[in-house]
């Protein structure tokens, strides 16, 4: 949720408008009497403007600050909004739970919301000092956890999988180095290691230490396995007709979000010499919007840090849902491997 909406809790007006909104509110079409679950709550940007069009919202976080920003809009909008505190990837089973199955649509905001990274005590970013947190749900070990216990090895495979990072063994060398003497504990600590080892360049716009953040954030809250799981279960869940929309901020989520609906909605494989063509299991999705939809200019200038949202979006058919081939989405290896058992 990198940059979702924020509500006061003396309930005036948002400080942050989510990003893509109009977009996201357009794929959803919601209307009275709808049940749509927001599986990434966050600060309820979403969750008012599905509200707004007449529909219910089933919120879903982990995050505990959200239940409090939940609690401004259900007395905003008498029962019409209920709220859980739990992960999306168990969707659902929670949508089951709450009595609002099958699901007309579901919106997926992945990722940290702004006022998270913005919140210095959460530990996030490292624009300013802050513990060495990282966890959405405030509970579990912490990325300072994984930056002074974890083998070399197991440092350099997170940073250069979950966060692209090819610089990702002398970082990791550096951090094993210097946690023999004075462990890690404080974000700029981190950043600053990392800048002296990979140095900075003055045009170099884009901080040396993003992508290990990025990487440490994911594997710390499970992000990537969590996304999979949403997809599947918002499969289960959706009635025929039904919506769901994902708005990714990188690669990583982008492509398992991508290869998600391209699976689901293709009829056909092979067709070459090499490969000759193949029925596959009926579409459980059809694509409602061709490729992804970015942010127009007009949020860019609003919004700079929605430069790399992207929007994907299908509609649910009656078609049963597919089996699960995790490898096929582009988990990174340690997560498929983990997921087929090949990691303890």
């Amino acid at each position: 949720m990198t940059s979702s909406a924020h509500l006061d809790m003396d309930g005036s007006a948002a400080r942050h408008v989510p990003v893509l909104l109009k977009p996201v509110i357009a794929a959803l079409a919601p209307e009275e009497g709808q049940w749509v679950l927001d599986g990434t709550f966050g600060f309820g940007g979403y969750s008012e403007a599905i509200l707004k069009c007449g529909a219910n919202v089933l919120g879903v976080d982990r995050d505990p600050e959200a239940a409090e920003r939940a609690a401004v809009l259900q007395e905003r909008y008498d029962g019409k909004l209920k709220f859980v505190a739990g992960c999306f990837g168990e969707l659902a089973d929670i949508a089951e739970e709450a009595g609002c199955a099958p699901l007309d649509a579901v919106v997926l905001d992945i990722g940290v919301s702004s006022m998270q990274l913005d919140e210095a005590e959460r530990g996030f970013s490292f624009m300013n000092d802050g513990p060495l947190d990282m966890r959405m749900s405030q509970s579990g070990p912490t990325a300072a956890d994984v930056v002074n216990d974890y083998a070399e090895a197991e440092l350099v495979r997170i940073f250069r999988e979950l966060g692209e990072e090819k610089q990702g063994r002398r970082i990791a060398a550096a951090i094993v180095a210097r946690r023999g003497s004075v462990p890690f504990s404080r974000t700029l600590d981190l950043a600053n290691v990392i800048e002296r080892t990979v140095g900075r360049k003055p045009q170099q716009k884009i901080h040396p230490a993003t992508r290990v953040f990025q990487a440490l954030r994911i594997f710390v809250n499970g992000e990537l396995d969590e996304l999979v799981d949403g997809l599947v279960a918002a499969e289960r869940s959706l009635k025929p007709g039904g919506k769901l929309v994902v708005v990714t901020f990188h690669s990583l989520e982008d492509r398992i979000v991508k290869r998600f609906f391209q699976e689901r909605s293709k009829t056909h494989a092979g067709g070459s010499r090499h490969l000759p063509e193949q029925d596959l299991a009926a579409p459980s999705f059809e694509m409602l919007v061709k490729g992804g939809v970015g942010p127009d200019d007009e949020e860019l200038e609003r919004n700079p840090r929605a430069r790399s949202a992207k929007m994907r979006a299908g509609v649910r058919t009656d078609a049963a849902p597919h089996a699960l081939d995790a490898s096929g989405l582009g988990l990174p290896r340690m997560l498929a491997e983990s997921r087929s058992g090949g990691l303890s």
